[in-house]
Parts: C-alpha cells; sequence; structure tokens
C-alpha cells in the first residue's frame, strides 16, 4: 500500500488515492497533484510506446486548439467505448483528471491504472459528496477533469447525471464538448478484424461557460442547464449517436454561453 499525508487547508490528510486497497477508505482524502505527478509520466509513457501502438488505433483527432493552456476546464464527453477515458488521456497534451465509477478499480489488470493516475473514484448510488469534493480539488488546482455525464456507456446519448454542470456552476470552469467515434470493440491487436476497420476519431468542441446568472443554480435550473449541454455535445455527434437529444431544435443557451 502507498500513503501520503499531505498538508491541506491547514489539516493533515492521508491520501488514499493510490492505495492499493479500497480508495474511499479514507473520507477526508483531497486532491494533490504532486502526488501524481511520477506516476503520470510512466502511464503516458506505457500509453505512447504499447497502448495507442499495438491496441488502440486513432484514426483522426480535430479541435484539439481548444484544450487551453492553462487553467482549469471540464471536458464533457459522450462515452461509447470501454477505452474512451484512455484515449483522452493520451491526446490532450496537459494530464486530465477523469471521474469513473468506483469498480473500475476492481478490473483485472487494467484496474491498477486508475490507481496509478488518480482518477477519481464515483459511487454510483445517490450523491457522491466526497467525489465532488475531490473534483473541486482539481479544478481549483487549475487541472482539467474528464466527465461522461451520463455515467455509464451507451450507444446513444442517454438522460445525463447533473454533476458535470453543478461543478461548471460552482467554479466558473469552462465546459469543454467531446464527441467520440468509432472506440468500440478496442483494446484489439493489429492482426484482428476491428483492427482493419475504421479507428477513433475524437472532435473537441468549442468551450462553454455557465452564464454569471445562474452559479448557484439548483433542481429545475440544473436540469434545464444539463440539457443544453447536452444538446451541444448531441450537436456535434452523428444522428444515430443523439439519442434523446436528437431533436436539436429543442436546443436553447438561456443558462450557457459559448467562450
Amino acid at each position: 500500500m502507498i500513503e501520503r499525508v499531505q498538508l491541506v487547508s491547514g489539516n493533515m490528510y492521508k491520501m488514499r488515492l493510490l492505495s492499493f486497497h479500497n480508495p474511499l477508505d479514507r473520507p477526508r482524502a483531497r486532491y494533490v497533484h504532486d502526488e501524481f505527478a511520477f506516476q503520470r509520466r510512466v502511464c503516458r509513457f506505457l500509453l505512447r510506446t504499447i497502448g495507442f501502438t499495438i491496441l488502440v488505433k486513432i484514426d483522426r483527432i480535430n479541435g484539439l486548439k481548444n484544450i487551453p493552456a492553462e487553467g482549469p476546464a471540464i471536458l464533457m464527453m459522450n462515452h461509447i467505448g470501454f477505452v474512451d477515458p484512455i484515449i483522452m488521456v493520451h491526446i490532450v497534451p496537459r494530464n486530465i483528471v477523469p471521474l469513473a465509477k468506483v469498480e473500475s478499480y476492481e478490473y483485472p489488470v487494467v484496474g491498477i491504472f486508475p490507481r496509478l493516475w488518480g482518477v477519481i473514484p464515483v459511487q454510483r448510488d445517490g450523491v457522491d459528496r466526497h467525489a465532488v469534493q475531490l473534483a473541486l480539488d482539481v479544478i481549483q488546482a487549475g487541472e482539467i477533469l474528464l466527465v461522461a455525464p451520463e455515467g455509464t456507456r451507451a450507444p446513444a446519448l442517454q438522460a445525463p447525471r447533473e454533476g458535470a454542470v453543478y461543478l461548471a456552476s460552482r467554479s466558473g470552469a469552462p465546459i469543454i464538448p467531446v464527441a467520440i467515434e468509432g472506440s468500440e470493440g478496442f483494446p484489439t491487436l493489429p492482426f484482428l478484424s476491428r483492427w482493419r476497420k475504421p479507428g477513433v476519431e475524437v472532435t473537441i468542441g468549442r468551450p462553454f461557460r455557465v452564464r454569471p446568472t445562474f452559479r448557484r443554480a439548483r433542481g429545475a435550473q440544473l436540469k434545464q442547464m444539463s440539457d443544453e449541454a447536452m444538446y451541444t455535445l448531441a450537436a456535434m455527434l452523428p444522428p444515430e449517436r443523439r439519442g434523446m437529444y436528437s431533436d436539436l431544435s429543442q436546443t436553447t443557451q438561456e443558462m450557457i454561453e459559448m467562450v
């Protein structure tokens, strides 16, 4: 077990996000970037030399210029394939911190990756206040958060949870929509049939933010804000991926604005 001690806001917290035991057994753990710097360099090297050489094929990346060179942001992606978060970790030139269901820590072999990278584990039953605090810590540290607003993989957009817009409204961080296509069937090996088909295409859209008037939104306002964000993402996807956000004529931007 790896355990660190950091001084945060005058209090001592034991950092257990790298623990090989339950990462949630210390509910007052806080995110500290330096805890993960070395491990992330190692993970990037492995992704570059192995993961995206013989396991995943990326055909095209569009809109990388929309990732800010510095400062906080929230990447909001559709989630259709197992490798989607790993793709984003690989292609974004800055370190990003994904949120993932806590069960991902228990996956055979690959479960070690979220521990090493410092992925924020989320309990999907109810509101995980600990995960919310860790996400706000990431944003306050000036880093980039990665969120799949639906909380699960699906071939087309489903009803989202409101965590992404809640974090954006409380922090003021911009949301950057990300459309992923063609990631199903990876990872696989180059001599298998999936590799001979089109690979992954990623499109990174224009950032938007919550209008200042709605920075303390709750209830129905958060729901509308979330729908507006999802329609923005849906407009970047092919029709068959838009799901419950297929009718783009319903798009509004009363609570969000482009940056």
